[in-house]
């Protein structure tokens, strides 16, 4: 036994080691930020130019949705570059950081405005996000590398801080961006991001050697792996030039498709056209079978049971994909659904009850957590005073924005939903329903890989269905209506339940399918698919401004229900084929 893992397990909190609370802090205020400043992003492209400068940047919706799309993609692109200075230079601890340090720095750029400063922010952010989100993770894994039997609950403990992150820092950067400026919104992500990195520095101590800088044994164990696994299929020149071009091509596209359309051409690496089609789609599609090709060489290569459950791997990344491009409209279409086709405006009995559900779902949360927090200071306070005290203060300014918030609308006769408010129905939803969940999968009616997808995916085209009869009565081509807000609450609903079908247990698949020593690959390949449907979001949103104008947006969510709901059918079809294709894995 590791003496070192035992000593942090000797101070617990609900069972579980002080430690894991300060990643829980940490990462509720990273995810406080990355979602507030994710709130408004959108919007604030799309935002009408007011002179004082108070408003937006008036860009089509097409742009904002181009610039989003690259940007979600490109930060889970970067978490293969912050995971291979992790593990091979910085250290976990470290890497984390640096992550935070990035990212502070890159939402304190966008408080300023300026185009210089935003799209500055915008790769700040991109790095910092590649550094501090696969690390955090890997941090818990250590802590937990001889009690796997915690594990479980460990990682239910985290996601319970990434969602009340989300939720606080939808709430209340969303509020104050669209209600007192975009500026002061992006400023308060930085701001909290800030006192996630400030009680993490302050607190270190307490993961012991977890997450240190690699020493030179466990760089040679890194290296014999990497060595056993080429020899066992090695990369030749024909797979590294295939990784190479389309990772060149993939990457240059994902940059150049915001920047041509929003310079309306004039700076475009693809202005061509070959065979009729365009440079741009020639180039991406170019990429996509460069990467299939690279699989269909190389999978083939590995032995019988390894070269199935890769194949596994595989169809369900590519589910992963569609469902990532769909679920991630709600940053996109959905916040301008909201904002242009939503009646927000409530009054009477309407706004009273908005009013009164609003301050519960603000006030209770945030009392739990709290109490999680007190909970953390009697184990920690008397080791890491300053460190509880930063997490105080950081506490303190967020019960004063709740009350200024509350106080502001009841001092309203009316009440105007914020077009970002609806993003916080996702994590209200998770944290009611995945206890639900955890004890459905724990059960004698656990169902097998293929049926999650398939359930996931149908909630998924549920949630759009909801919208597309919703927005059934918006006339072709209107630039703005008032359906009722039960529409989108619907839809977030659905969404969640399909969220909590496919997002929690689908890395898991992968730990259990590939083996160790090709785990980095699978991984890379997953988040790969991952980065394409945060990409094709954007594509898809950029199409909705399109279709409405054509055929009216009911129909582009019809469009999403039955790819969402096809895709669910072929997942639970070809249970029989990827059954056997897992041998034996459940």
């Amino acid at each position: 036994m590791n003496k070192e893992l035992d000593n942090i397990f000797k101070d617990t909190v609900l069972g579980h080691p002080a430690g894991l609370f300060v990643l829980f802090f940490t990462e509720m205020w990273e995810r406080f930020s990355y979602y507030g400043m994710r709130a408004l992003l959108v919007m604030f492209f799309t935002a009408a130019v007011v002179e004082d400068g108070s408003g937006g940047w008036g860009w089509p919706k097409a742009h904002a949705l181009a610039i989003f799309g690259s940007y979600v993609s490109l930060v889970y692109i970067s978490t293969l570059l912050g995971g291979y200075f992790a593990d091979k230079i910085v250290g976990y601890r470290n890497a984390v950081l640096i992550g935070a340090l990035l990212m502070t720095f890159g939402h304190a750029s966008m408080a300023l405005e300026t185009p210089f400063f935003i799209y500055s922010g915008l790769t700040l952010l991109v790095f910092g996000s590649g550094f501090f989100k696969p690390n955090m993770t890997s941090i818990v894994a250590q802590m937990y590398k001889e009690h796997p039997e915690k594990k479980d609950g460990a990682y239910t403990i985290f996601y319970m801080g990434v969602n009340a992150g989300a939720f606080l820092g939808i709430l209340l950067c969303g509020y104050i961006g669209e209600n007192v400026g975009w500026r002061w919104g992006f400023g308060l992500a930085g701001i909290f991001m800030l006192f996630g990195l400030i009680q993490f520095w302050l607190a270190k101590g307490i993961f012991g050697n977890i997450g240190l800088v690699p020493q030179k044994q466990d760089k040679a164990t890194a290296a014999a792996a990497a060595e056993n696994d080429t020899k066992k299929n090695p990369f030749t020149t024909i797979d590294l030039t295939l990784i190479f071009a389309s990772a060149v091509l993939g990457l240059s596209w994902i940059l150049n498709d915001p920047v041509s359309k929003i310079s309306g051409g004039t700076y475009n690496l693809f202005s061509f056209n070959l065979f009729g089609i365009a440079g741009s789609n020639l180039v991406i599609i170019t990429a996509l079978l460069m990467f299939v090709a690279l699989l269909v060489i190389r999978i083939p290569r590995y032995d019988k049971v390894d070269r199935d459950r890769m194949l596994a791997v595989v169809f369900f990344a590519i589910v992963t994909m569609f469902f990532w491009a769909i679920f991630e409209q709600a940053p996109g279409s959905l916040t301008i659904f909201a904002q242009d086709y939503t009646q927000r405006l409530l009054e009477g009995n309407s706004a009273i009850i908005f009013k009164v559900v609003d301050a519960i779902i603000a006030i209770v949360p945030l009392a739990i957590i709290n109490w999680v927090l007190y909970l953390l200071f009697k184990k920690t306070f008397a080791k890491y005073p300053i460190s509880n005290i930063v997490l105080a203060v950081s506490f303190l300014i967020i019960w004063g924005l709740v009350i200024w918030k509350l106080v502001d609308q009841f001092g309203k006769e009316s009440a105007e939903v914020p077009a970002s408010w609806f993003g916080i129905l996702n994590s209200l939803f998770i944290i009611a329903f995945a206890p639900l969940f955890s004890k459905w999968w724990e059960s004698k009616y656990n169902p097998n890989a293929n049926m999650k997808y398939a359930i996931g995916m149908i909630f998924l085209g549920l949630g759009m269905a909801c919208l597309a009869v919703g927005a059934s009565s918006i006339p072709v081509g209107a630039e703005k209506a008032s359906v009722s807000i039960m529409w989108l609450v619907s839809v977030y609903f659905f969404h969640t339940l399909g969220e909590l079908c496919i997002s929690p247990v689908s890395l898991s698949y992968v730990s259990k399918l590939v083996p160790g020593r090709m785990i980095a690959m699978m991984f890379g390949i997953w988040y790969l698919a991952v980065a394409i449907g945060m990409k094709l979001a954007g594509v898809f949103g950029e199409y909705s401004t399109e279709v409405a104008k054509t055929q009216g947006i009911s129909y582009f969510f019809w469009i999403l229900t039955f790819v969402a709901i096809g895709l669910g059918v072929i997942a639970a079809l070809v249970y029989p084929i990827t059954k056997k294709l897992m041998h034996g894995i459940k």
